[in-house]
């Protein structure tokens, strides 16, 4: 006997932070829409020790859902940001760029935030609000009629006008649609943790730009830190297993003992680092967003923002859509929220190429003319408060990151 067809308004694939934020501000603004969030894995607050860095109109996007409150037990502000460059050898750390301040009264650039904490308080946002269909197994994906289709394992098919996929850089939905994608290996892998130090990190974020890579250490309640280092691959995999108490001497060595002694207090993970960008990020009744559609380099610390400002131009997109009576899956609304997000995604995909080509490298002459570079924005106020309010996702962006309701 058949399986029975589910039918809704919306279906979104992937439950990380990117698409229970999209089901969460759909849910919340969107009038009455149908909607499933899908998963391969149990919907559950996962073991991840990595923490993100969200910016100031990205933090704005989680107020305006009524959430921000939530999350700020386990947020931490990020005051200052302090860039250094240095060689294997060298012995000491010298600040050659630093940007400090609030971009609003009372309102820094950005928080850290623990993703456990992220993904845990938008489980309870979404519930009861949207069907949550954890441990699912898509076995085709179908666009060719007025409704999509999704055909699971079991046999049954979930059906919608559209489906967004928010299920990361190996996105079965993008691969499903036949969206090709460009860009290529760094032969890197970022090595994630979770320190405690002796000192205080007084909100202090620090990126050491090194010859394998950059290592960022950034501030977290108390005295911990989330841990970013960038190596080469085979180095990042011994890096990965080595015993606590002797990377934790490493980390005090790269770091230049800023932070006093380190203890390792999470799980040590290494992820493979490369630029990879969807050709489009729709088709006819798919909309891809976050890793699905662009996965970067963490040089810049903008992947999640990335991914969260994608959420907030699409939900507004499709309400403002559904509103006017228009086909919410169709190309002529979907290639709006593309036209939005191109420019954006463009120029960081250009400014993490670059950065990471500049600075991942110990050749002398590149060295001292980027450290006179780095200096010279240093002393140009201007430049840094345009780059900081960029980064921090603030001015002409969309409604959810102004506050406003869509």
């Amino acid at each position: 006997m058949p399986k029975k067809n589910k039918q809704y308004d919306v279906i979104i694939v992937g439950g990380g932070p990117v698409g229970l934020t999209m089901a969460a501000s759909l849910a919340k603004f969107g009038a009455g829409l149908k909607i499933a969030l899908l998963d391969r894995n149990p919907l559950v607050v996962p073991k991840d020790s990595r923490s993100s860095a969200l910016a100031a109109g990205v933090t704005q996007i989680f107020e305006t859902l009524g959430i921000w409150q939530d999350m700020l037990p386990t947020a931490n502000p990020i005051d200052v940001m302090e860039i250094t460059d240095s060689g294997n050898n060298d012995i000491s750390r010298p600040s050659f760029l630093k940007f400090e301040g609030d971009v609003a009264p009372n309102r820094p650039y950005a928080h850290m935030v623990p993703n456990t904490t992220t993904i845990g308080v938008l489980i309870e946002a979404v519930k009861g609000k949207v069907d949550l269909l954890a441990s699912i197994n898509i076995k085709s994906l179908d666009v060719s009629q007025a409704n999509a289709s999704l055909t699971l394992d079991d046999g049954v098919v979930l059906q919608a006008p559209l489906i967004i996929g928010a299920d990361g850089a190996r996105s079965m939905i993008r691969d499903m649609a036949s969206i090709a994608v460009f860009g290529h290996d760094y032969g890197q892998m970022g090595v994630v943790t979770t320190i405690e130090h002796e000192k205080p990190h007084n909100n202090t974020a620090y990126e050491h730009f090194r010859s394998a890579g950059p290592f960022a250490s950034l501030p977290l309640v108390g005295n911990f830190s989330s841990l970013v280092w960038s190596e080469k691959s085979a180095r990042a995999k011994v890096l990965r297993d080595m015993a606590h108490d002797e990377l934790a001497l490493k980390i005090e060595e790269v770091m230049g003992h800023n932070l006093g002694k380190v203890k390792i207090v999470e799980t040590v993970q290494a992820f493979p680092l490369k630029l990879q960008v969807a050709k489009e990020f729709v088709r006819p009744r798919v909309a891809l967003i976050g890793d699905a559609a662009h996965y970067m380099h963490p040089i810049t610390g903008q992947g999640m923002n990335l991914g969260l400002k994608d959420v907030a131009v699409l939900a507004e997109v499709v309400i403002e859509a559904k509103r006017n009576g228009l086909d919410i899956g169709s190309l002529n609304v979907l290639e709006d929220y593309q036209k939005q997000r191109r420019p954006d995604v463009a120029m960081m995909a250009l400014a993490t190429e670059g950065l990471n080509r500049l600075f991942s490298n110990d050749i002398a002459p590149i060295r001292a003319l980027r450290d006179i570079g780095l200096g010279v924005v240093d002393r140009m106020p201007f430049v840094k408060k345009l780059a900081i309010r960029h980064a921090a996702g603030v001015g002409n962006v969309p409604r959810l990151m102004r506050g406003q309701s869509i």
